[in-house]
């Protein structure tokens, strides 16, 4: 993992509100007219019963154990709550000051955060947060009860402005903080988690487990010098959580091209892993739009939940990974 050589002075909470106010906020609020429940499917749901199969009903309401209990398929039915409690999983671990450009990977959590929290307490939804800085230990390192309102969006992202960055941490293990918020999160809820993913093995089975309980969305945060390093000669590389630091020279192709074949390894495990958990990911760089992430994001939902009443379980879920 590289670190950044610039220092990104990030925004005050309000100042950086506001921007986003006027940029980005209005412009989602116009374009989705309340359809922000169809970006989040399950929103606001709890359980209500069970009932038989039908053929129009959506194949991802399926109780898979009580299906196998009585070997025919049973759907969950839901009540629609009014107000939806969300809460964010927020990995602030080394590896999130990591920016190639001007931008680092830490101020994009905050961004998304900043515009999902506002969208969702516009509409007196309830937003709290889970805090990991990667420290002592994997469980939440600080705990933002759900509220709503404009004045709490400010108090979470004033809370991660506090955070300073670290020169250094233990390995991040996402497995432990994952537990540790589903453990935390009592209500069924909407449920965001926001990092790179640089983090020990087995996170996934964790991650499994918090979707069987919760509406889970996994937004993945990534640089593109992550991806593939230009030719910049003779360069310090450190890791970002260990501080440790190595020449490497960028001139050879050789070295290039090993680092990129890593990178795409890395991809396709972060692909698989986010199928093991059944959650779906939005990739977020530094470098990109933020509105047209979450439009493009959206838009694949809603494709994805008119086809899913009439298609078959198996081709529902690939179509899911594509």
């Amino acid at each position: 993992m590289l670190k950044s050589p610039q220092t990104h002075n990030l925004q005050t909470p309000e100042t950086l509100l506001r921007r986003l106010e006027w940029t980005v906020i209005r412009r989602l609020d116009g374009v989705l007219h309340g359809d922000y429940r169809t970006l989040f499917r399950g929103f606001g749901l709890d359980l209500a019963g069970l009932r038989e199969y039908q053929h129009s009903d959506d194949v991802r309401h399926i109780d898979w154990n009580v299906t196998a209990r009585l070997q025919s398929p049973y759907v969950r039915q839901y009540n629609e709550d009014r107000e939806v409690t969300a809460w964010f999983l927020l990995d602030i671990s080394p590896s999130l000051d990591f920016g190639s450009e001007q931008v680092k990977k830490r101020a994009v959590l905050q961004e998304f955060v900043a515009v999902i929290g506002r969208l969702l307490t516009r509409h007196g939804n309830k937003v709290g947060a889970l805090l990991y800085t990667g420290g002592k230990t994997g469980l939440v390192d600080t705990v933002i009860p759900a509220r709503s309102g404009r004045q709490h969006i400010l108090h979470i992202l004033q809370c991660l402005t506090a955070h300073p960055e670290l020169p250094k941490a233990p390995a991040t293990d996402l497995a432990d903080f994952i537990t540790a918020a589903n453990q935390l999160i009592r209500r069924r809820s909407l449920v965001f988690i926001v990092s790179d993913f640089i983090s020990r093995p087995g996170w996934d089975d964790a991650l499994g487990q918090l979707a069987q309980r919760h509406e889970t969305l996994a937004v993945r945060l990534f640089d593109t010098l992550e991806m593939e390093l230009p030719d910049l000669g003779l360069m310090v590389m450190q890791d970002s959580e260990t501080g440790e630091q190595i020449f490497v020279d960028t001139h050879d192709h050789s070295f290039r091209k090993r680092f990129a074949a890593i990178a795409e390894h890395r991809e396709t495990e972060l692909r698989s892993a986010f199928g093991h958990a059944g959650v779906d990911a939005i990739e977020l760089s530094t470098d990109d739009n933020l509105v047209d992430v979450i439009l493009r994001f959206s838009d694949l939902r809603k494709r994805r939940s008119q086809l899913a009443a009439g298609m078959p379980h198996h081709l529902e879920t690939a179509e899911a990974r594509t």
